[in-house]
């Protein structure tokens, strides 16, 4: 599995950190937990130098600007009873807690298009803050319950963690970065991705899913080791 060219550089001497591409939307839960996880596992490996690069997936591509219900949205998606929604809400808030992540299940009442949180994480990027504002952004939707397709929310998100207000409403308002986010929604789908998180460690070695610390810490010291 190969990504799009970004070069990197090291220290001569010094061995190139590790380049993570981590594919995912701001509002899958299990990208959330998957994130908490994977880094509780770095913190553990700390000769591990690494790059981070986060990567566009919209899990509701066609959502319109109004949302959806979110427990009318799951049962038609994949058929599951408000009940079974229930317990899996549990279990991701569990899984949420357990890496120091918080979810308010009772303030996330709707789901909503993403595409434009993935155009200002794109430009956030260039600004090298691209981390931050993700993490503010699952923040805002998991923990604050606010609606991550709002022009009002993204600008406050960018600003919390230090990026332009006005060069954020810019890139909003004018449809900057819409062709790169959908190239590289493509490249990532003509990879094989197909559901998120999907964490890519040097281009070749794919962890799917919101893995558990012990399970991030174990594959990232088997690449760190060569095997």
């Amino acid at each position: 599995m190969s990504t799009p060219a970004i070069s990197t550089t090291s220290t001569p001497g010094t061995p190139a950190p590790l380049r993570i591409d981590f594919v995912s939307d701001v509002s899958c839960p299990w990208c959330a937990v998957g994130l908490k996880s994977l880094e509780t596992a770095l913190a553990r490996i700390p000769e591990a130098a690494v790059e981070f690069h986060f990567q566009p997936f919209e899990l509701n591509p066609d959502m319109g600007k109004e949302g959806q219900d979110i427990t009318e949205h799951i049962a038609e998606k994949y058929g599951s009873t408000p009940e079974q929604q229930e317990q899996s809400r549990e279990m991701i808030r569990q899984r949420g807690a357990a890496v120091g992540f918080t979810f308010a299940m009772d303030k996330r009442s709707r789901i909503y298009n993403t595409f434009d949180a993935h155009r200002l994480l794109h430009w956030a990027e260039e600004a090298g803050r691209q981390k931050e504002l993700k993490h503010a952004l699952l923040e805002a939707y998991f923990t604050n319950g606010e609606d991550p397709s709002s022009h009002e929310v993204l600008l406050g998100a960018a600003e919390r963690v230090g990026l332009d207000r006005a060069a954020a409403r810019q890139v909003l308002e004018s449809g900057q970065f819409a062709d790169e986010v959908r190239m590289l929604e493509q490249y990532w789908q003509q990879a094989g991705v197909r559901s998120v998180p999907a964490v890519v460690i040097n281009q070749r070695h794919l962890i799917s899913g919101g893995q558990p610390p012990e399970v991030f810490e174990g594959a990232l010291r088997q690449i760190l080791a060569g095997k």
